[in-house]
């Protein structure tokens, strides 16, 4: 969400007030510090002029390709830290 937001140029406040969500829960939400539920995830994903599906998309391939670093940083490691869900 933060590399979307980034992509954009807008503020977490910009983004945040759109989607009708508090700035640090946002800001909490983009560091993964929250999980937000899927209705928060849409409202997010609307402000920035996505879908779900979208944001959803695009966290997926940020997962595959840090995952697919991390396999080659750290043989044999079965977590590497990074979770997706919704």
């Amino acid at each position: 969400m933060r590399r979307e937001r980034l992509a954009q140029e807008r503020t977490l406040k910009d983004v945040a007030d759109a989607a009708r969500i508090s700035m640090p829960y946002l800001s909490e939400v983009e560091r993964g510090r929250k999980e937000a539920s899927s209705e928060v995830l849409a409202a997010a994903a609307h402000a920035l002029g996505l879908g779900l599906g979208d944001l959803l998309s695009l966290a997926q391939g940020e997962l595959t390709r840090h995952s697919a670093h991390s396999r080659r940083a750290v043989p044999g490691s079965p977590y590497n830290g990074m979770c997706l869900a919704a």
